[in-house]
């Protein structure tokens, strides 16, 4: 069966039988092929497509429509200049690259080409645009972003989310319209389907999925599934469990000691320990286990809590939270973390999904990060000078001892006199300030002047001696 390609601009809802039948032709056909560095001799998209309209595995409107979408792109590229000929080629680039590396396959055509279909829209009627501005089309629920060099990308995350706040609101026209867009667009991968992204960014190369985006795109699936209990709801829900069973990356499943597991942010990066997106992928498989009584999910989920509880207690700094093994998270993912962990202590507080009995240990971790994340929005930064004695007509670096993420500002006086001043924004521990030291030695009253990414501020200040 031939995959059914989501309308350029979607103008009709599905029925449920459509949604299904849409569904497992996705399903049914062939996985990817493996990731990896587009070969140079691969063949064209035209010829990508002629190859599965020969075998059978597309019919011949999409094999026409989609060369359609690829010549009016290459054409559209031709007429343009600038930033719009470089957004549109990057998307052209990508859909070439897909095919010459094997990854044009039946079940990803949809969104390859509604992409490039809709950037070669967009580059050629509307404006320019800022870097991760969001933009949608008439009559159409789908999200997308502008990465700077990377045209517009459908926003799964962002997708995902809208579905959700409809949930809530019992929007239900509007609920609808974009599961009936978004359940054409999934791709078979990892033994079932995922959502995914086809753009480069950071190291990865497209195809690529995400933990966090599959996880909410669970939650909304089984949550409009018990409200409307439609049948391709409930299916495609348990066909993007795939990915938290397989290992990138292919799939997003880490598994640690003990029959534990992380869900990575991003398939391509294994290594990556992204807490938010872990958690939110924890949240999303509650909610699809509650919902369906999944034994499968109920594994997914006991296999991520175990190494979660593990997890979170390290990315507690006592005074911010970390974005991942490394650094601490910037203000808006601090804020997410919170939510993200207590909407996690809500579900967990009432014990696991289906009903099993709670955990006898560190029930409470979820709940008092979240409490302590929250705090941390409006607690002052601790500052203090460490550095006492420096050299002269030196590139010093002042070392300070600070409790979080900040923006500092290092003043330096010499009696009443300021001879330097330097601003920037710096970790938590002990990081330093840049002083350009003068030839004359003595004695100098450092200032410093700090506000967290919260808003709050602090100060403290000290005296330095400076030596030949």
């Amino acid at each position: 069966m031939a995959p059914v390609h989501a309308k350029l601009i979607g103008r009709r809802l599905l029925s449920p039988a459509v949604l299904l039948a849409v569904l497992l032709a996705a399903t049914a056909l062939p996985g990817p092929a493996s990731a990896g560095a587009a070969s140079t001799h691969g063949p064209t998209v035209s010829g990508a497509l002629s190859a599965l309209l020969r075998a059978g595995s597309i019919e011949q409107t999409v094999y026409s429509q989609d060369l359609a979408t690829y010549v009016a792109a290459k054409r559209a590229v031709g007429n343009l200049s600038g930033t719009r000929r470089a957004e549109l080629q990057a998307v052209l680039t990508n859909t070439q690259t897909l095919a010459a590396s094997g990854q044009l396959i039946p079940s990803r055509l949809a969104i390859a080409f509604l992409t490039l279909a809709r950037n070669r829209q967009w580059w050629t009627t509307e404006p320019l645009l800022g870097a991760s501005q969001r933009v949608s089309f008439p009559d159409s629920e789908l999200v997308w972003e502008h990465y700077p060099g990377q045209g517009i990308q459908i926003q799964w995350l962002g997708t995902f989310g809208e579905g959700n706040g409809y949930f809530a609101a019992h929007e239900n026209t509007h609920l609808h319209q974009l599961l009936a867009e978004v359940l054409p667009l999934a791709t078979a991968r990892a033994g079932g389907i995922a959502w995914e992204y086809m753009f480069t960014f950071d190291k990865g190369s497209p195809p690529w999925t995400s933990g966090l985006s599959q996880g909410t795109a669970i939650q909304l699936l089984a949550r409009a599934y018990s409200r409307y209990h439609e049948a391709a709801l409930l299916t495609a829900a348990q066909q993007a469990l795939g990915i938290f069973n397989t290992p990138p990356p292919q799939g997003i499943r880490v598994d640690a000691a003990g029959g534990a597991a992380l869900y990575a942010q991003y398939s391509f990066a294994p290594s990556d320990r992204i807490l938010n997106g872990f958690i939110q992928a924890l949240v999303g498989l509650y909610d699809y286990t509650q919902i369906t009584q999944d034994p499968l999910g109920l594994a997914l989920f006991q296999a991520g809590d175990t190494e979660a509880r593990a997890l979170v207690p390290r990315y507690d700094t006592g005074s911010w939270s970390m974005y991942d093994q490394h650094g601490e998270s910037s203000l808006g993912y601090h804020e997410l973390l919170a939510e993200f962990l207590q909407h996690l202590c809500e579900r967990t507080s009432k014990g696991p999904p289906l009903g099993t009995p709670a955990p006898l240990t560190a029930d409470g971790i979820y709940c008092t990060t979240a409490q302590r994340f929250t705090a941390d929005l409006t607690t002052p930064p601790v500052i203090s000078l460490l550095s006492r004695s420096l050299r002269t007509s030196t590139r010093a670096g002042v070392t300070v001892s600070l409790s979080k993420i900040s923006y500092v500002r290092l003043s330096i006086k010499r009696g009443s006199k300021v001879v330097w001043t330097v601003a920037a924004t710096v970790p938590g521990g002990h990081p330093k300030l840049l002083w350009q030291t003068p030839g004359s030695p003595g004695s100098y009253t450092a200032t410093l002047s700090v506000r967290d990414l919260a808003g709050n501020p602090a100060s403290a200040s000290g005296t330095i001696t400076l030596k030949h």
